[in-house]
């Protein structure tokens, strides 16, 4: 990967960068901290309601953060070529991916509801629909569950019943322990609430092979270290914007010093966790290959936050964004070469 110039960092964001993971993306309309905007007037539900069809539709699709379902495209479909040894059953692939797409839009559209208030306030999230009343709460809410029961009646049915316990749980641990109970109350929000994230990592494995094994347990680990520095890193950029909000993530309560050392902590422990991949899956060369290059690059750049750090570099001049957008890289490469591997090897 290309490293980014601050110049080049900088258009790149203010263009719009779409990322992965999580739900602390670029949005549709969402805008950078720095960069000039007309300020968002309050919108009463009458103004702000969608009058056509079509802004109708857009709206319930945004309420689901497409851009978020992304990590479900990135970690579900290699591991369902890893499950099959190869080139898996194309209508289990499209079916998994269908109702996956279902579950992840359940849990954020009914994330939007419950963080309706919060979302007003930061200017990262002020266009959703919910903030700008372009949906009402209930509808939003009522839209979430339903999609909650859809996704799950379909995997059972059409699927197995093991990933649809995935899919049911991953929404239920998203809405209940990471929306509710910890993104308010804890620096350590990301670190747990992420499981959520993980889970397409099980549900991919259990389509295919109607059961779970230690292997794709390494790779829900894989997701599940990587995600602290990849949110803290992106959290650093918009720190500001979750103090107004008062959301607790850790850039906000701790020094940047103490962020880039965790952070640089997890990097290691998810490079650690990809490598233990190789001798449990049996994984071939190229995947072995993939692993330490990016393992490698990716240490390397959160080397360079902490010596940046020491050094007394501080805020948007730590360029954190560089590494956020690594990491999104590596984590995509990554899991090609967890599906390539098996078909070569």
């Amino acid at each position: 990967m290309t490293v980014l110039s601050n110049k080049r960092e900088a258009d790149y964001e203010l263009a719009g960068g779409r990322v992965i993971g999580g739900e602390w993306g670029l949005e549709d309309g969402e805008q950078v901290p720095g960069a000039p905007a007309a300020p968002l007037a309050p919108a009463t539900a009458e103004q702000a309601a969608p009058r056509t069809i079509g802004a109708s539709v857009r709206a319930y699709v945004a309420l689901t953060k497409p851009r978020v379902i992304e990590l479900l495209l990135i970690t579900t479909i290699p591991v369902m070529f890893l499950a099959a040894g190869g080139l898996p059953p194309l209508s289990t692939v499209l079916l998994t991916l269908a109702f996956g797409t279902m579950s992840a839009g359940a849990a954020n559209a009914i994330n939007c509801y419950i963080d309706r208030d919060i979302d007003a306030k930061m200017r990262r999230t002020r266009r959703r629909p919910l903030a700008r009343h372009q949906v009402t709460p209930a509808r939003a809410l009522i839209f979430g569950v339903t999609l909650a029961a859809l996704s799950t009646a379909g995997f059972l049915l059409a699927v197995n019943p093991v990933a649809a316990v995935g899919s049911l749980f991953a929404i239920l641990f998203y809405v209940f322990v990471y929306s509710l109970l910890l993104k308010r109350r804890t620096s350590q929000n990301v670190v747990w609430g992420g499981i959520a994230g993980c889970m397409p990592v099980l549900i991919g494995w259990a389509a295919i092979t109607g059961d779970l094994a230690w292997t794709p347990f390494v790779l829900f680990g894989v997701v599940f270290l990587w995600t602290p520095p990849h949110t803290w890193t992106l959290a650093m950029r918009y720190r500001e914007d979750y103090a107004v909000a008062k959301v607790p993530m850790l850039p906000v309560v701790a020094t940047e010093r103490r962020v880039v050392t965790e952070s640089l902590l997890y990097t290691y422990a998810t490079v650690a966790c990809s490598l233990l991949l190789w001798p449990v899956a049996g994984m071939g060369p190229v995947y072995a290959a993939v692993a330490v290059v990016l393992g490698t690059v990716f240490l390397a750049e959160g080397h360079r936050l902490l010596k940046a750090v020491r050094a007394g570099v501080t805020g948007v001049h730590l360029r954190p964004m560089r590494f956020f957008h690594l990491s999104n890289v590596y984590l995509a490469l990554l899991f090609t070469a967890v599906a390539v591997d098996p078909i070569l090897h």
